[in-house]
């Protein structure tokens, strides 16, 4: 027998490989699965908010605050490290060893409650998106799974966050993509094969239950010629620039600031989370009740022509999300992000009337969420995909680049980033303290002494 051969038998026939590549294929098929549940809760609560807006359009004004508030005090009491996107929590879980440590940000109960405190955020009218959270779903789900014999596999962590964006947008590329630039930064070529299998698995339960569907449905249009290029850059600038300022205003109120509304945050938590949510209602009332949840509804309207909205819409859903991103609920930014693009794009194109208006719209949408994350291949990617827009490649690219730089220059550190960061800090912290004081109770000397 060949050295080949035998080389060949040894991968085909290890134990050890082929329970690897069951795990990933599992874990995918159940992300696929608690995907697909979690978009049917989201989309039945937002029903019913709506419903309870149509009986009274002023109803958020006691719904909204107090749903904030119940919020971000179930998650500090039962779902720690729940809060928020999630996707923040996914990358600071790669860069942590320990795994009591990573265990805190990932686990089957931080899974639950991010499900249930987002659905529940959506239906009492809280500007967020379910995308960002289920990423810590999969990533939890992963995790779990590989407990055990392949407990310090970190690549379970990007294949789980990486199949949860692919089964929540129904975007396979994107999910892969989202893997390589915002969840490592880099790629390992030995687990190409291993995500990729968690990708399609979940993949495969989205389209089996959710059919072949394309999320803002086909968008058939296209720029004319060169005389349009400056609508790639305008768009790129603008919305880059606003993503910037978006991401800057996150870092540094869930940073910690100081003075006084950082003593008011620490000191009124809950205050602080109710007042969000009165902030979020009167933009929704100033809206025309467009701002709350989601804003999928708002964004497909924009896009395909289908329906008018207040021209105050971006910037109200801006702040309404900005205000649902700051109090500490569980919920992401992923499609208020490409609502508020949306509505950005909308306000443009009435400026450039030359120009098909869903075209100004679909470049606003890539550029203000390449702004927010400053992962423009996973923006670009995420909207080609979603959209179907084969026609505007390259402006979509051209344009996610130049907002990537442009939001750069407004806020140096990238948002998910700069908040892993904050996860990383206090876990450690976390443990640090839980050492010390393990250690004056044994009546050592605390490893800080």
């Amino acid at each position: 027998m060949s050295h080949s051969t035998h080389l060949l038998r040894r991968i085909w026939f290890n134990r050890y490989i082929w329970q690897r590549r069951g795990i990933f294929w599992i874990g995918g098929l159940l992300i696929g699965i608690v995907t697909v549940a979690f978009a049917w809760a989201a989309d039945y609560a937002q029903h019913l908010f709506k419903l309870l807006v149509g009986i009274s359009p002023y109803a958020p004004l006691v719904v909204t605050p107090a749903g904030l508030a119940l919020s971000f005090w179930i998650t500090r009491r039962y779902f720690q490290n729940s809060q928020g996107s999630g996707i923040p929590q996914a990358i600071a879980a790669r860069h942590l060893s320990d795994e009591d440590d990573r265990s805190r940000l990932l686990s089957l109960r931080i899974a639950i409650g991010k499900i249930l405190l987002t659905v529940f955020a959506l239906g009492v009218g809280a500007s967020v998106g379910r995308e960002g959270p289920t990423v810590q779903v999969g990533a939890s789900i992963m995790h779990t799974l590989g407990k055990g014999r392949f407990r310090k596999h970190q690549g379970l962590v990007l294949a789980g966050a990486s199949a949860g964006i692919a089964a929540a947008f129904n975007t396979p590329l994107a999910g892969l993509v989202f893997g390589i630039e915002e969840m490592s930064r880099s790629f390992e070529h030995r687990m190409s094969g291993f995500v990729l299998g968690s990708i399609i698995a979940a993949g495969l339960v989205s389209l089996f239950f959710l059919g072949d569907y394309v999320y803002f449905g086909h968008a058939n249009i296209s720029l004319t010629g060169y005389k349009d290029i400056p609508a790639v850059l305008l768009c790129g600038v603008v919305g880059g620039f606003l993503g910037g300022i978006f991401s800057r205003i996150l870092l540094f109120v869930l940073g910690g600031p100081g003075g006084r509304l950082g003593s008011f945050i620490r000191q009124h938590p809950i205050a602080f989370a109710a007042l969000c949510g009165l902030g979020t209602a009167i933009c929704g009332i100033l809206s025309g009740n467009h701002t709350y949840a989601t804003g999928y509804d708002e964004a497909r309207t924009i896009l395909l022509g289908e329906g008018t909205l207040p021209w105050q819409y971006g910037i109200l859903k801006m702040v309404a999300t900005t205000l649902s991103a700051i109090c500490g609920i569980p919920g992401g930014i992923f499609s208020p992000s490409l609502s508020i693009g949306a509505g950005f794009g909308a306000n443009l194109a009435a400026l450039l009337p030359q120009i098909d208006p869903g075209t100004i719209v679909l470049l606003f949408m890539v550029s203000y969420l390449a702004g927010v994350v400053q992962a423009p291949i996973t923006s670009f990617v995420i909207v080609f995909e979603m959209t179907s827009g084969h026609n505007m490649i390259l402006p979509l690219m051209a344009a996610s680049m130049l907002a990537f730089a442009t939001s750069r220059l407004i806020c140096p550190t990238p948002l998910y980033h700069g908040l892993a960061k904050n996860f990383i800090r206090n876990t450690r912290a976390l443990r640090a303290g839980k050492q010390q004081a393990m250690a004056t109770v044994a009546g050592e000397t605390p490893p800080s002494a």
